[in-house]
Order: C-alpha cells, then sequence, then structure tokens
C-alpha cells in the first residue's frame, strides 16, 4: 500500500482530549491514518517526494503541508440532494409556503433530472471539505424511475461516503396532510421499496462508503401507522432512523391540533426515540423535549442557514449540548440554503448560537465538533470517522490559511470557523484524493455545473 504523509500542517485532531498541532503531521496508509503528531514523522525509507498526482503502491508520497490546518472531513447530517433544482424558487417565503410552491415542481422528478442534481450538489458539498453526507429523499413520483439510485450513483462519481435514506410520505391533503396527493405513496408501496433498498444498497461492513437509513418525512406528511411500521423495519434491518421534527412553529401547531401533544411527545409515544435516530432541525424544543432527547439518546441536525432562510427560527444548540444530546449539522437542501456549504454551517451555527445565547453559546471547537464528531455520532460511525487519529478512517479536509482573507489570524480553528471560507488545498476521502488545491478531481466541475443547470431548466419546463 502507498503511504502519504501531510507535513507541517497546524492539525485540530477533534479527539477526546482535544489535542492540537500548531505544526504537525498526519500519516496515510491505504485508507488509513497511521499517525498523527506534533512536528515531523520520523523517516520511513525514501520518499518520493511530489506535491501532486496519486502515490504508485507502496511508494511514500510527502506534502509540505505548511500554512494549512488539516481537520476531520466534515460530516453533513443533513440534505435533500434533489432540491438543488429550485434554488431560489419562494425566496420569501415560510416553510408551508415554501413547500406547498415547490411539490408540484418536485412531483416532475424522475431519475434522469436528480441524477446531475446531485452530482451537482455533493461535488459542491466536496469542494467545503464534505466527506460524508446523508441524503434525504422523500418525493418518489410514480413515473420517476430509479430516483434513490441516481443519488448512489451519483455519490460513487464523486467519491463521497454516502448515508443516503429512503424516505416517504403517506399523508395527503385530501387525509389533512400538507403534500398534494399526487406526491404521496401507499403505505405497503413505500415499506416494500424501503426493504428493497436496505437490500440493495445498505454495507454494514466496517468502512463502508454505503449505508441506507429510513426517513417518513414529517409528523404532517406521514401517518402515524407509516412511522411506527418504518421503525419496525429498521430496527429489524439494523438501519437507522431520521425524520424532521419541532422545525416550525406551524408543525407545533399541528401536532397540538392533531395529536394533543408536542412534536417530540408524538414521536416517542410511537417508539421513535433511541440512540438509532436523529432528528433535522429541533428549532422548537421545550425543556422537557430536551431532556427526553437526551434520555434516550437521540440527536438533532442542526441546520442554521436553513432556519434562517425560512424564518423557523433558532435551535437551542447549547441548552441541547449541555443536556447530552448528540448534535450535529446539515446544511439541509439546496433549496432552503442555496449556499450549501457544510464549512459555511460551521460558521453560521456559531453567530447564531452566539445571538441568542451570548459569546460563550457555542465556541469556536465546540462549533468545529458538530462538523465532525458530533455528525459522526448521529450517523453511527464516531468509531471510524470524526477525528484524526491513528486507526481512523482517511478521511481529511486540508484548508489553506495561508492568502490574504486569514493573514495574521493568530488560531487557526478561529480562522477557519470565524473568517472566510479558505482555499480546500486537499480533501481525502477513505484515503482518495477528492478535491486538490481547490478543484475537484473526481468529476469535472465546470461539466457538472452545465448538467446541473439543463436539469434544472428542464424540470422547470414541465408540466
Amino acid at each position: 500500500m502507498s503511504t502519504l504523509i501531510l507535513d507541517g500542517c497546524a492539525v485540530a485532531t477533534m479527539d477526546g482530549q482535544g489535542s492540537e498541532y500548531a505544526a504537525g503531521h498526519i500519516v496515510i496508509t491505504g485508507n488509513t491514518i497511521t499517525a498523527v503528531g506534533p512536528g515531523s514523522p520520523p523517516p520511513a525509507g525514501p520518499a518520493v517526494q511530489q506535491t501532486a498526482g496519486p502515490a504508485a503502491s507502496g511508494t511514500i508520497r510527502r506534502i509540505d503541508a505548511s500554512g494549512c490546518l488539516a481537520t476531520p472531513g466534515l460530516i453533513n447530517t443533513h440534505h435533500h440532494l434533489y432540491q438543488w433544482g429550485t434554488r431560489g424558487m419562494a425566496a420569501d417565503a415560510t416553510l408551508f409556503e415554501w413547500l406547498t410552491q415547490l411539490y408540484p415542481v418536485w412531483a416532475r422528478m424522475d431519475a434522469g433530472i436528480v441524477g446531475p442534481l446531485a452530482t451537482a450538489a455533493l461535488a459542491w458539498l466536496a469542494r467545503t471539505g464534505c466527506s460524508t453526507t446523508m441524503d434525504h429523499h422523500y418525493v418518489f413520483p410514480r413515473s420517476g424511475g430509479d430516483l434513490l439510485g441516481a443519488t448512489v450513483a451519483a455519490a460513487r462519481q464523486v467519491g463521497l461516503r454516502f448515508h443516503p435514506t429512503r424516505g416517504s410520505m403517506d399523508l395527503g391533503a385530501s387525509s389533512g396532510g400538507l403534500p398534494p396527493d399526487e406526491v404521496v405513496e401507499d403505505r405497503d408501496a413505500i415499506l416494500t421499496a424501503s426493504k428493497a433498498a436496505i437490500e440493495e444498497f445498505h454495507d454494514a461492513s466496517p468502512q463502508s462508503m454505503l449505508r441506507i437509513g429510513l426517513a417518513p418525512c414529517s409528523p404532517f406528511s406521514v401517518t402515524s401507522e407509516l412511522l411506527s411500521d418504518a421503525a419496525q423495519l429498521a430496527r429489524d434491518a439494523g438501519v437507522r432512523l431520521h425524520t424532521h421534527l419541532a422545525e416550525t412553529a406551524e408543525e407545533e401547531e399541528y401536532c397540538a391540533e392533531h395529536f394533543g401533544c408536542t412534536p417530540v411527545e408524538y414521536l416517542d409515544s410511537l417508539g421513535w426515540l433511541g440512540d438509532d435516530v436523529w432528528l433535522a432541525h429541533g428549532v422548537h424544543l421545550d425543556d422537557a423535549a430536551i431532556t427526553r432527547l437526551a434520555a434516550t439518546g437521540t440527536g438533532v441536525a442542526h441546520c442554521p442557514s436553513s432556519n434562517g432562510r425560512l424564518g423557523a427560527g433558532i435551535c437551542r444548540t447549547h441548552d441541547l449540548l449541555a443536556a447530552g444530546v448528540h448534535v450535529g449539522l446539515g446544511v439541509d437542501g439546496a433549496a432552503s440554503s442555496e449556499e450549501s456549504s457544510l464549512i459555511g454551517e460551521v460558521r453560521q451555527a456559531t453567530l447564531v448560537a452566539r445571538s441568542a445565547g451570548g459569546p460563550r453559546a457555542l465556541a469556536v471547537r465546540q462549533a468545529l465538533e458538530l462538523a465532525t464528531m458530533g455528525g459522526a455520532r448521529l450517523l453511527g460511525r464516531d468509531r471510524e470517522i470524526g477525528s484524526l487519529e491513528a486507526g481512523k478512517l482517511a478521511d481529511i479536509a486540508l484548508w489553506r490559511l495561508d492568502t490574504l482573507p486569514h493573514a495574521g489570524i493568530a488560531d487557526p480553528v478561529a480562522a477557519l470557523v470565524l473568517g472566510a471560507a479558505p482555499p480546500l488545498e486537499l480533501l481525502l476521502v477513505n484515503g482518495e484524493t477528492v478535491v486538490e488545491r481547490d478543484r475537484l478531481v473526481t468529476v469535472d466541475g465546470r461539466e457538472v455545473a452545465a448538467q446541473a443547470s439543463r436539469a434544472s431548466a428542464e424540470l422547470a419546463d414541465r408540466r
């Protein structure tokens, strides 16, 4: 196996001790980190001195990483890749208004549309330091083809570690739900498709690049029967569960009117809380809900930019963390978070938390942890990814901090979190190069952009 050495960079390991090195090294052998520490690594035989291109088998490639900060690859815990095709629409709407306007557009999707959109969304995630992402795809038009398969193919092409969830909606407007009837599915069909997705795609092995979860969409688009059945299916198959919850005041009102309880109480009554569950948003949570999430090990994917874009409110991140709730970050769908930058979410989470709770509400290193170990915990991968430690998988982001926007910022972690988004010098996923010198190497960025633009235009023109 080839060896790669990153030498001379600042290193924020995000390990349990908070180990950091002002000038350190990381050694990667194959797809695994084999050493992390201060200074340069000890000599290990003749090195191949080069700064670009893959290393041949059995060789040692050494990169001069001075001027850079190494972090774990960032982990995105909530996304809707297909929404790349409807960015900029309903720009001033609330969540329910936004959904009402976009559901009919999404009903016209098919696999030929979703593939290019997902590729673009994944490629941009990579450019923003993301090495692992989930996807919550819950709109399946009857003649759409294999939409989930299209996202899986896109992730393989871009080279990201992928945790897609088979989403679903079975509560249409005629039955009291929000989505129009043409975008919901029959419950039996959903369960059959969910089981098939697990059987076809889920890889539970160590070092897996692809794991499936199940994700009925939300309390206002899914029946209680589907929530219960999906939870049973997921637990029988050993996969994780995900849904939207407590995103807006309107959802809270919906649950009070239809179920006579809060959103968290509703899920709890259906057996939906547990350490195999993570919830998107968690904005409108009272103290009792936070206590219950902590007691059950249920996680929260915080999506600060989307919450701000839709005017949904401010997640109580500080209180969740103080209670012991596992929290990760999500960019959410590109149609409610047009920037779709995971490193941008780290900064946004910091600023939003401090706006609500003061300068100590979220420290810069806490914010970075949300996007690394926090995300790894939500996805059940914290023993493999999320920190830079010997024995973990080589998912690594190398950020260049010696350019004008960051010149003179004393603390490299503060520079990354509070400063402008820096150039991404290198992104490794499973030891493979995905981004180098701020350029995608697995796909042609210009071609991906052109294909996504064509797919977006086609979707908009369909009737």
